[in-house]
C-alpha cells in the first residue's frame, strides 16, 4: 500500500476525511459486506480525498477483514486508509487493552480515537471520573503516536458538551492536542447545532489552544453542510463527511457539496486535478454498490440539479445559461436539462430540441405547435419531463411531417384468468401489420403488461431481429384524478435499455393495459430508431 501523504496535489494542510464506511454505514437500509466497502473504498481513493474512514477492527470480523484485505488488494493513490477505535478502557494502560491493539493489527497508518468531551458521558456513559477521562485519551494518542501511527480525535458530543461545561469539553481537546493528535475533531454528534453557534464556538476553542481543528457534523438540523462550511470559515482544517449524505438517523454532512463548495465558491484545492469532473459519477457508482437510487434532488450531483422546467428560466438560459445556474454543471459531472411540461414555452422547446439532437432552427410556427401539442397531451395525463424518448418522438413527427411507424396495429388484448387453485394465467394477442404482412401473436407472460410485451416481440422479431436488444428495465403505474364519477385516467411510465444507455415512455388511458401498450409502442419504435433502423411498413 503506498504512502498518498506525499501526493503532489496536497501539502497536507487541509484535509478531506470520508467516513462513509463507517458512520455513513449505520444508515438504516445499508448494509455492507467486505466486497462491497472495497468497492466503495476505490472508489473514493479514485475521487481523490485524502482519508478514508474504514471501520472499526477488533469490533467485528468484517471490519477486521475489511484491513486485512484492504492492505493486500488496494495500492492508494491518493487517500490514506484510516482505523476508528476508541481511547483505552478505564483503570487499564493502553499497551494492554486489546480494543487499542487491534487498531495497531489493522495496519491502518492513521488511526482516529473517540473521546468523550461531555461531562455528563463520562461519568453516566464511561462510569469514571472526569480526570481519569483526560488521562484515557492523553495515554492513548501517545502510546499510538509512540508505535508510529498519525492519531486523530473525536471530541463526541463536543457541542453539548461545551454547552453544559465549556471549561471541561476544552480541556480535553488539549489534552488531546498535548499528547500528540495531529487533529482533534470537534463532533456534533447530534446534529442540533446550528451555523452560527458551530462557527462561534469553532473560533473560540481556536483561539484558546493550539490544536488543530475538524468537523464532524450530523444532519438532524438539516444544517450538517452549513455547519461544516461554518467552521471551515472559523478556522477549522478538516472535513469529515460521508459520500451521499449517508449515516445514522438523517446522516452526515455529505461529501460532495461539501467538497463543491470549497473548490468552486472557496476557491480551495482540495482535490487531485480533474477530480471534480467525476463527481456525479462517483456519487451515483456509490450509491448503486449501497442498493439505494441516486438523490434525484442532490446538490450537484443530483438528476434535476441542473434541470429547468419554467418558461421564464428557459427563455433566459437560452441567452446564457449562468442567468439560471450557479455553475456550469459540466464541472462536477453533471449537465443542464430542460424539462418539457405544461410550463414550457418557445424556448424550453427550442433548448430541449437541441439537447436532442433536433435542430428547430428557430421556426416559431413550428415551435408553438409543439408547445401547443405539449400543453394539450399534458392537461390530458401525460408527463414528458419524465419520458424524454415520447418527447423526442412527438418532436421528430412534428419536424418530419409524420411519426415513423414500425408497424401498424390492427388490435390487442390481454386476457387474466383466474383458476380455481388461486394461480392466475395471463395471455395477449395482438394483430399487427408489418412489411406488407398481417401478423397475429399470441403469448404468455407473468402479468398482462408482460404478455403483451412478449406478443409484440413474438409478431416483430422476425422482421425486426434488433428488438432481441431491448430489454424493459423498469414499470411504474399512477392512477391520476378522475374525471367522470368513480373513473380514472391511468399513466404508465416505461424505462428501456438496449445494453447502451435507457430512455422512458409514457402512455395515458382509462385502464392501465391501454395506458402501457402506449408506452410499449413508444418504448419500441424509440428504441429501434435509436439503433438506426428502418420502418418496414
Amino acid at each position: 500500500m503506498s504512502d498518498a501523504a506525499n501526493t503532489p496535489w496536497g501539502d497536507d494542510s487541509f484535509h478531506v476525511f470520508d467516513t462513509t464506511l463507517r458512520d455513513g454505514a449505520q444508515r438504516e437500509g445499508i448494509n455492507l459486506t467486505v466486497a462491497d466497502k472495497l468497492t466503495i473504498a476505490r472508489h473514493l481513493d479514485d475521487f481523490g480525498v485524502g482519508f478514508i474512514e474504514g471501520g472499526w477492527p477488533g469490533a467485528n470480523p468484517r471490519d477486521t477483514e475489511f484491513f486485512a484485505r484492504a492492505r493486500q488488494e488496494i495500492d492508494f493513490r491518493h487517500a490514506r486508509l484510516v482505523a476508528f477505535g476508541a481511547t483505552r478502557r478505564a483503570g487499564v494502560r493502553a499497551a494492554d487493552d486489546p480494543q487499542v491493539a487491534a487498531l495497531l493489527e489493522s495496519g491502518a497508518p492513521v488511526i482516529t480515537l473517540v473521546a468523550k468531551s461531555h461531562d455528563r458521558h463520562v461519568e453516566l456513559a464511561l462510569r469514571t471520573t472526569l480526570e481519569e477521562n483526560l488521562a484515557m485519551v492523553a495515554d492513548t494518542v501517545s502510546y499510538l503516536r509512540e508505535q508510529g501511527r498519525r492519531v486523530f480525535v473525536d471530541c463526541e458530543h463536543f457541542f453539548d458538551g461545551y454547552r453544559a461545561n465549556p471549561d471541561y469539553a476544552k480541556r480535553v481537546v488539549t489534552t488531546a492536542h498535548e499528547a500528540g493528535a495531529d487533529v482533534v475533531v470537534l463532533c456534533d454528534t447530534n446534529g442540533g447545532m446550528l451555523p452560527a453557534q458551530v462557527q462561534a464556538v469553532v473560533a473560540t476553542v481556536l483561539a484558546d489552544n493550539g490544536a488543530r481543528l475538524g468537523i464532524h457534523a450530523q444532519d438532524d438540523t438539516g444544517c450538517a453542510v452549513a455547519n461544516t462550511l461554518a467552521a471551515v470559515d472559523a478556522g477549522a482544517t478538516h472535513v469529515q463527511c460521508t459520500a451521499n449524505g449517508y449515516g445514522e438517523r438523517v446522516g452526515n454532512a455529505n461529501l460532495f457539496p461539501v467538497v463543491a463548495a470549497l473548490e468552486l465558491k472557496y476557491g480551495r484545492r482540495v482535490l487531485p486535478e480533474g477530480s471534480l469532473a467525476e463527481m456525479t459519477r462517483i456519487s451515483h457508482a456509490i450509491a448503486e454498490v449501497v442498493n439505494l437510487t441516486p438523490a434525484t434532488h442532490q446538490p450537484y450531483v443530483g438528476l434535476s440539479a441542473f434541470a429547468h422546467k419554467a418558461g421564464l428560466h428557459a427563455s433566459a438560459i437560452k441567452v446564457d445559461p449562468d442567468l439560471y445556474q450557479h455553475i456550469d454543471p459540466e464541472r462536477v459531472g453533471n449537465t443542464m436539462r430542460m424539462l418539457v411540461s405544461d410550463m414550457a414555452g418557445r424556448a424550453s422547446v427550442e433548448l430541449k430540441g437541441k439537447e436532442l439532437g433536433v435542430d428547430l432552427g428557430g421556426d416559431r410556427e413550428l415551435l408553438g405547435r409543439v408547445v401547443e401539442r405539449v400543453k394539450e397531451r399534458e392537461l390530458a395525463g401525460y408527463t414528458y419531463e419524465a419520458a424524454d424518448a415520447s418527447f423526442e418522438l412527438l418532436l421528430r413527427a412534428e419536424v418530419e411531417g409524420r411519426a415513423r411507424r414500425y408497424y401498424r396495429c390492427e388490435s390487442w388484448r390481454a386476457i387474466v384468468e383466474d383458476r380455481p387453485d388461486g394461480s392466475h394465467a395471463n395471455e395477449a394477442t395482438v394483430k399487427v401489420w408489418a412489411k406488407g404482412e398481417r401478423i397475429v401473436a399470441t403469448a404468455e407472460g407473468n402479468g398482462p403488461v408482460h404478455a403483451l410485451d412478449r406478443a409484440l416481440r413474438v409478431a416483430l422479431e422476425r422482421i425486426y431481429p434488433q428488438l432481441a436488444k431491448l430489454e424493459l428495465v423498469d414499470y411504474k403505474v399512477r392512477i391520476l384524478e378522475g374525471k367522470h364519477g368513480t373513473q380514472s385516467t391511468t399513466r404508465v411510465l416505461i424505462s428501456t435499455t438496449d445494453g447502451r444507455g435507457e430512455w422512458s415512455t409514457v402512455g395515458v388511458a382509462e385502464n392501465v393495459i391501454a395506458a402501457s401498450w402506449q408506452a410499449l409502442d413508444d418504448a419500441y419504435a424509440y428504441g429501434l430508431r435509436r439503433l438506426g433502423v428502418e420502418p418496414q411498413e
